[in-house]
Parts: C-alpha cells; sequence; structure tokens
C-alpha cells in the first residue's frame, strides 16, 4: 500500500496545498501592497510639487518627481505648522500645506501651495477622491483648480470663498462646482478650518 492508502494522506496533502497556496498569496500581497504604497507616495509627491511654483517636466515619471521632490521640499515639521517648504538654494520660495477632509462620498485629499508671504496661493493638487465623476469630481480638473493660482487669503475666515458659478469673484473667492453643492461646501469647509489653524501658528511669535 503506497501513501495514497494512507488514512492520513489526504490531510496532509491538503495541509501542504493551502500552505503552499497561503504562501503565494502572501507574496502577492507584499509585492503589490509595496506597489501601491510607492504609488501613493508618488501622487502625493506629484500633488505638492503641482501646488507649487515649480517647473516639471513634461512626461516627467514617477523617479524624476521623486528625484525633485528630495531635491527641493522640506518634510513638515512643527516650524511649518505641519506644511512642508519649498526651497531653492537655502531660499524659502513657498508652502505647500496638506489638507484633508470629507468629501461627499469619501475622503478628499489635496494640497494647497502658498507663497513665502503666506497670503498668495500658489496652486492647489489633489491626490485622492472619490467625488461622483462629472460633478464633483470635478474638482480635480484644471478649469477648477487653476481659479485658486494668485488669489489671495482673506484676513478673516472664510479665507478662501467658494461662490455660485453666477457669481462675481474677488480677490480671495473662488467658484464652485456646478451641480455638487455638497463636495464644494464640505471642501470649502475644511480647507478653511485647515488654513485657519495653520495661519494661527505660523502667526503666534511663541
Amino acid at each position: 500500500m503506497g501513501l495514497r492508502g494512507k488514512t492520513w494522506f489526504p490531510i496532509l496533502y491538503m495541509f501542504i496545498v493551502t500552505l503552499t497556496l497561503s504562501a503565494i498569496l502572501i507574496l502577492f500581497g507584499n509585492i503589490t501592497r509595496q506597489r501601491v504604497t510607492n504609488n501613493e507616495r508618488i501622487a502625493y509627491e506629484r500633488a505638492v510639487l503641482r501646488a507649487l511654483p515649480v517647473d516639471l517636466p513634461s512626461g516627467a515619471g514617477p523617479a524624476q518627481i521623486h528625484n525633485i521632490f528630495l531635491a527641493n521640499i522640506t518634510d513638515p515639521d512643527e516650524k511649518s505648522a505641519g506644511a512642508h517648504r519649498y526651497m531653492v538654494e537655502d531660499s524659502l520660495l513657498a508652502y505647500a500645506l496638506p489638507f484633508e477632509g470629507a468629501g461627499f462620498w469619501a475622503p478628499i485629499k489635496g494640497v494647497i501651495g502658498i507663497s513665502r508671504d503666506r497670503k498668495t496661493i500658489t496652486g492647489i493638487a489633489f491626490y485622492e477622491q472619490n467625488e461622483t465623476p462629472g460633478l464633483g469630481g470635478e474638482i480635480v480638473k484644471t478649469e477648477f483648480t487653476r481659479q485658486f493660482v494668485g488669489k489671495k487669503l482673506a484676513m478673516t475666515p472664510p479665507y478662501i470663498e467658494f461662490l455660485p458659478a453666477t457669481a462675481t469673484l474677488d480677490e480671495s473667492s473662488v467658484h464652485a462646482i456646478t451641480g455638487a453643492t455638497q463636495t464644494s461646501n464640505r471642501l470649502g469647509k475644511f480647507m478653511n478650518t485647515i488654513l485657519g489653524t495653520w495661519r494661527e501658528h505660523m502667526d503666534d511669535p511663541q
């Protein structure tokens, strides 16, 4: 009688098969997880650079984005109230302030660039959002984000006001996304809260 005839053989066989498949799945999961982490990191670094007055090469790949980020952007710290600094030859050019909050369907995460005067917006970019395509999802489109460039943060809240598409704008307001009231309202609310906290910290002589 061979091994196949033993009563314990099916159990051993299933154990070996299960162990092998589990090992393969764990290995595949680890590889995939690292790839996802790297993609998330590059998406974040790209958003930081797009929010700042950085001249990114056309078609810059992940490695180039990462190298430009490392060469010019500092890590957030207490002194900068959680914002990155954009430095060129030891000169401060701007801040990149990360922000996030609850959108209509899921978290919205982005970065707003602010010049060294702490008043003028250099740009805004998003690296995570799952709002409705064609509605709230329009926040990532150039037609929306380019409105922020050159805007001035108001002295009192709201620092950046979101107004209806037909409203007349001033130096501290932008047009909200038409048909996406909830997304626009939520984005404006948590972005202004984060801007307020940042300004209070930066204006504190400590």
